[in-house]
């Protein structure tokens, strides 16, 4: 059986970065709850901020650990399947990845343990400052990852000698075209991502009838939030969007599935892409709705996948089911978001179960609109891996296919250990609930002597 390796090597960084994504996403966001948490709890003294921010803490240590985990195996591909990519980037997408690792693991590492271990051993405001720390740390490490595969989509401040991209200007590096639309739509999409997980698990606790303060105040906040953050995930999408149509067209005209249309171009909604024939079937479009969009005007032109050669294309089918995916899903958090913030404000929300009911199941619409969107933006940049300077095939490495599918298997087997046993111990945590912490009186006076009282004073 003939295995092609580049398409293995990509179907394994797919699955493993896929898979990784999901957890400092979640991170991000639940940092920056359980920082609000904190300081509203500092400067109101209502007591459920303080349980609620502990309950939260113990998910975030979980997850935190699945992210690092998982990531770890992200870096060593790139030697063992991306050599060639390594030797041709390397000197700028190296220093940036330390970047992250420097200022932002770091950052978060110095003060995960205080935020972890020191509930009622240190000052109260300490405590709380290091929540904020580790969220700014968070969202640091995002700003790195973001801008070294920005730089890839939108490569500037390099010169190429000897065949290798060697930094000429940092700043322009770091602050390449594409990358404050994708780190505001990224680090939007984690706030988000997290708020409907805390909607979900204050709507399962009031239909339980438990943890009933709680459950209110993560309601609320997670409804009000996303009231707020959805809708404008939707005017920095669109601005996004704007930005890759100046820097990477063809990756829009696959967004769009417009093969041949360049002025008036379609809307279309739903179609079958046909990448043999460049044509799309059983199509549902509204006429000149995507150069409304993306012009501003009806009769403009737009860019079409006919303007370049076959093998010039990425996947078109991948990319625009992925698109209408990550779309759909958002306007679908905009219209839950306001409904349930015009049951607030009718003092209806707690009480109206038909809401409530399917609030309680929304829990991963925002990670998987995160995967989708990842999948437009990687897709769609292909053939190439650094946009207009490396394809896809001149970035692996000379490793047979078998191994690589050996790998592959291997990595699936593990990962859906990891993540089971992650998940079902979440759950197990969601099941016990918020409960109210012992009071520092009641503490032992001597500090927690071995690595299994610690366990069950973290996690009991």
């Amino acid at each position: 059986m003939d295995l092609d390796p580049v398409m293995l090597a990509r179907i394994q960084f797919a699955f493993t970065v896929s898979f990784h994504i999901i957890f400092p996403a979640f991170t991000i966001g639940l940092s920056a709850y359980i920082a609000t948490l904190e300081v509203l709890w500092l400067w109101k003294k209502r007591p459920h901020y303080h349980t609620l921010a502990r309950f939260w803490t113990k998910i975030f240590a979980v997850s935190f650990a699945m992210g690092v985990v998982s990531g770890i195996v992200l870096s060593y591909q790139f030697g063992t399947n991306w050599s060639r990519f390594s030797q041709f980037a390397g000197n700028v997408i190296g220093p940036l990845i330390g970047y992250e690792v420097l200022m932002a693991f770091f950052l978060e590492a110095t003060f995960l343990g205080i935020m972890l271990f020191g509930w009622n051993r240190f000052p109260p405001a300490l405590h709380v400052f290091s929540c904020i720390c580790v969220a700014v740390g968070t969202c640091m490490s995002a700003f790195w990852i973001l801008s070294a595969n920005s730089w890839m989509q939108t490569p500037t401040g390099h010169v190429i000698q000897n065949g290798m991209a060697v930094p000429a200007d940092w700043l322009r590096i770091i602050f390449n075209p594409s990358f404050p639309y994708r780190l505001a739509h990224m680090v939007t999409a984690a706030y988000l991502t997290t708020s409907f997980v805390v909607l979900a698990v204050g709507a399962r606790y009031l239909i339980a009838g438990s943890f009933l303060e709680e459950a209110k105040t993560m309601l609320r906040m997670g409804v009000g939030f996303a009231a707020i953050v959805a809708p404008l995930q939707l005017f920095i999408g669109d601005q996004h969007g704007l930005n890759t149509l100046e820097h990477q067209p063809i990756k829009v005209a696959a967004m769009e599935a417009n093969w041949k249309e360049k002025v008036s171009a379609p809307l279309v909604l739903f179609a079958w892409p046909d990448q043999k024939n460049q044509r799309n079937l059983l199509e549902i479009a509204i006429p000149g709705g995507a150069s409304l969009i993306l012009r501003h005007d009806a009769n403009a032109a737009i860019p079409m996948l006919s303007s370049v050669p076959p093998a010039e294309q990425p996947p078109v089918a991948s990319v625009f089911f992925a698109f209408r995916i990550m779309v759909g899903l958002g306007l679908f958090m905009i219209f839950a978001a306001w409904v349930g913030t015009f049951l607030w404000w009718r003092r209806k929300l707690f009480d109206t179960h038909w809401f409530l009911w399917p609030a309680q199941h929304v829990w991963w619409i925002g990670f998987v609109a995160i995967i989708a969107g990842w999948m437009v933006t990687e897709s769609g940049r292909q053939p190439y891996l650094v946009y207009g300077l490396l394809k896809t095939l001149d970035g692996t490495s000379p490793v047979l296919g078998g191994q690589i599918l050996l790998t592959l298997i291997l990595f699936v087997a593990v990962y859906a250990v990891v993540f089971s046993m992650g998940i079902y111990y979440i759950n197990r945590l969601i099941a016990i609930g918020p409960k109210p912490a012992p009071e520092a009186s009641t503490l032992p006076s001597r500090p927690l002597s071995t690595p299994l009282d610690t366990g069950k004073k973290i996690f009991g």
